[in-house]
């Protein structure tokens, strides 16, 4: 079995068809399947949150088969999982993916629970801290995307959570957790 960093890649990884896109609706509605599933496991194994169409992306290629997916295939099955609400576009050209392996809501529960493992509540923390402080070491919220953070800390405002301030620059944004 062919691996990618400590990521076990699926045995149609090795199957060249598979990096093209395939004609037949059902085959085709299949390969997708498979790619969206492959991507959002690996994106989430090696906590990655963005995937650049036009970029090197690991599992776009295997030059154990001599293969890559054309721009098109890579659009396809990114706009897949975006059709899902497991991805969004970031510009209007579809070149940049955000990719929620975790959908929002999800990572709201995700901070939640943070909060109360670590006997946060009513505490005030920077959004910093919650992505790379010590609490977080460890945890699905080490590294996470900022973007993704943000609006799972504006949904948990908006439900009465918590409360967002503004520091004097980005990296002073702080949050008052009142669970």
């Amino acid at each position: 079995m062919q691996k990618l960093a400590d990521f076990k890649l699926p045995q149609f990884f090795n199957y060249p068809p598979y990096f093209t896109l395939q004609p037949v609706r059902d085959t085709r509605e299949k390969q997708i399947q498979l790619w969206k599933e492959l991507i959002l496991d690996y994106c989430k194994s090696q906590k990655i949150f963005l995937i650049g169409v036009e970029e090197d992306f690991p599992l776009f290629s295997n030059s154990a088969i001599d293969r890559s997916l054309s721009h098109e295939a890579r659009e396809t099955f990114l706009s897949a999982i975006v059709g899902e609400g497991r991805a969004e576009w970031l510009d209007k050209g579809h070149r940049k993916c955000l990719i929620l392996w975790h959908r929002i809501q999800d990572w709201a529960d995700i901070v939640l629970q943070f909060v109360r493992d670590n006997g946060l509540e009513d505490s005030v923390m920077t959004v910093e801290e919650i992505r790379s402080g010590t609490e977080s070491l460890g945890t699905e919220l080490q590294g996470i995307d900022r973007t993704i953070l943000m609006r799972a800390l504006k949904l948990l405002e908006n439900k009465g959570k918590l409360a967002l301030f503004k520091g004097t620059s980005a990296d002073d944004e702080g949050v008052k957790f009142s669970v």
